[in-house]
């Protein structure tokens, strides 16, 4: 979606994904159910857990890996404060995540984008990508939604192209943001 957005609009929009900044961990931080005295648990540790009766695989951010999303965070901010028009492909784990987002970027200037999309979908596109653990995107399905924010655009991309999407996305920024608003008038 992100990629679509990129090649449909007239806006050129840098790219920052979570992705990006997981992978550039050095291997040692990146840990498979790394106990707490590991550094795999340092940075980011896939942990299989149990959660509502149901075998998933958790990600977990350690105190470096925390460290790592902040300075992401703040190189969004940086690039927009340097006039960047950015898309940013996160997954908001945590309502801080959201929060410190809200703390660095300009509220009139940021729209809060929800990418939804049936979990069955979900499931079948995490089984197909190598290297992905089944039962990631049903560990966090629910809770990266559930900040009591209203978005300021949703897209569902169960049925629809990316293409589409992202003219709905470009069409949906003509319009004044306000979930950042919202958030700060709390």
């Amino acid at each position: 979606l992100a990629l679509a957005l990129q090649k449909e609009s007239k806006e050129h929009f840098q790219h920052i994904a979570l992705d990006q900044f997981r992978d550039g961990l050095p291997p040692s931080l990146r840990g498979l159910n790394s106990p707490a005295d590991d550094p795999g648990s340092l940075g980011l540790n896939v942990i299989p857990e149990i959660i509502k009766g149901k075998s998933v695989t958790s990600i977990k951010f350690g105190d470096y890996g925390e460290k790592v999303l902040m300075v992401m965070r703040r190189t969004v901010s940086q690039l927009a404060e340097a006039g960047c028009s950015v898309v940013v492909d996160d997954i908001l784990f945590k309502k801080d995540y959201l929060l410190d987002y809200v703390s660095v970027l300009q509220p009139s200037k940021t729209w809060l984008v929800a990418v939804r999309c049936d979990l069955k979908i979900v499931r079948q596109r995490e089984a197909a990508r190598a290297g992905r653990f089944p039962g990631t995107a049903d560990s966090h399905f629910d809770s990266i939604h559930d900040h009591g924010v209203p978005y300021d655009i949703e897209v569902d991309t169960s049925t629809r192209s990316a293409t589409d999407l992202a003219h709905e996305i470009i069409d949906g920024i003509k319009v004044r943001p306000c979930a950042f608003h919202n958030l700060l008038n709390r």
